[in-house]
């Protein structure tokens, strides 16, 4: 499993959890309250009805209260261990309560208030936790009324069968939701990783093109000044590999690809005349040799996926002691990148045969790098190269054709794969 397959495994189950959590914490309630309102309908139902059989209007009556204590005796021992009735200003007409009712009497709290438009209940729980419901029922006689002409008050204790298989609903339907949420993750888990293997897929692609390009433009350019363009894969790798040696991260290490590929670029803009004079320039020719590096700014200016390649561009014919060009810059005003590839590329160029001169033997070429530390190229660079030099002369002009091209694929494929 890949780094981005087990973060998204990770982040999905971490997510799945936590909607299974909420999800069945709100089941349960929504299920706990569903079973409570739908025992105390019951309730509800059976105490009009109980009620019904006697007439509420003389509840309100000279024979209220006997009316009521035969209401209230009746209720009671049924749904309800206690039975109350009052009349229409809620004053006590009658209670009633079984031997159950009694002790109970005494565990939970008095009732607020009976006088209510709508029924309406309390979920108690008893001193030995024992789980008790208190419905208030407004009664209504038979006429069109607005107001309430009596109430009743029972209390139910709650059987431990029933309270069992409320306690099994409401289970049920958490863990209902709590599947139903785990699923889901199940679900989108391959989804998300299909929709990011063709969008990783279709950015590989991207890049490859994006690559493909940088080489392409600097493999054109080298090719005007030597005799291939193996110069572009050859400064690369031994760019790269010093920038490893100075602990370089990725991000920089790709700027420095990216910058060591397009290093001259702006020679698009040098005359042949010029670029392959085999004798020495003179100061209007140099000057124009020189208006590559600005020309090479100009050509990737306003592109964003070229911008990191800027600082090599610009900058690695600056010298460390201030004597270089364009700008002048000295010491740690030059970026890295092009301190970086400027040992690079003057190596390189050592050891490679142009149209006007030979390639330079390994000492030679390393003795002009080593000597020109601390005035040319930033001492620290050139230590960095000095364990890896002669490795990379062997590498890349031992007469091995194409292994320059082979190491920058495995250059590519480090840092941009």
């Amino acid at each position: 499993m890949n780094s981005y397959r087990r973060k998204a495994a990770i982040l999905i189950a971490l997510v799945s959890t936590l909607l299974a959590i909420a999800a069945s914490t709100a089941a349960w309630f929504v299920a706990q309250e569903s079973a409570e309102h739908a025992t105390v309908q019951l309730a509800v139902e059976e105490s009009r009805r109980m009620i019904g059989q006697f007439d509420v209007a003389d509840l309100n009556g000279p024979d209220g209260e006997a009316i009521a204590t035969r209401a209230a005796k009746t209720l009671a021992g049924g749904l309800f261990e206690i039975a109350e009735v009052y009349d229409q200003d809620g004053t006590l007409l009658a209670d009633w309560s079984t031997p159950a009712g009694k002790r109970l009497e005494s565990q939970i709290d008095d009732h607020s208030s009976v006088l209510s438009q709508e029924p309406s209940y309390q979920a108690l729980y008893s001193a030995d936790g024992r789980w008790v419901l208190r419905v208030t029922v407004p009664l209504f006689d038979g006429a069109a009324t607005d107001a309430p002409i009596a109430y009743f008050e029972g209390v139910r204790l709650v059987p431990d069968w029933q309270r069992q298989n409320m306690l099994d609903a409401t289970l049920a339907a958490a863990l209902m939701a709590a599947l139903a949420a785990i699923a889901c993750g199940l679900v989108i888990y391959p989804i998300v990783v299909h929709l990011n293997d063709e969008n990783d897929r279709k950015s590989r692609d991207l890049l490859a093109s994006h690559i493909a390009l940088l080489e392409a433009m600097g493999k054109a350019v080298a090719k005007r000044d030597s005799d291939t363009g193996d110069h572009n894969y050859r400064v690369t790798d031994i760019a790269m590999a010093i920038g490893e040696r100075l602990g370089l991260g990725k991000k920089p290490m790709r700027a420095l690809l990216s910058g060591a590929l397009l290093h001259d670029v702006g020679k698009i803009g040098v005359p042949d005349r010029i670029l392959l004079k085999p004798g020495k320039l003179d100061d209007q020719e140099m000057a124009l040799m020189r208006s590559h590096v600005p020309q090479g700014e100009d050509i990737v200016q306003g592109i964003p996926s070229l911008d990191e390649a800027r600082d090599v561009i610009a900058y690695h014919h600056e010298k460390w002691d201030g004597s270089g060009y364009p700008r002048g810059l000295a010491g740690e005003d030059i970026p890295l990148n092009a301190r970086i590839f400027a040992v690079a590329d003057v190596f390189d160029a050592l050891c490679s045969p142009r149209p006007y001169k030979e390639a330079m033997p390994f000492e030679t070429a390393w003795g002009i790098i080593r000597d020109d530390a601390g005035s040319h190229f930033d001492p620290r660079v050139v230590d960095a190269f000095r364990p890896v030099v002669r490795r990379l002369h062997q590498l890349h002009f031992g007469g091995n054709g194409g292994r320059s091209r082979q190491l920058l694929e495995r250059d590519i494929r480090r840092y941009f794969f």
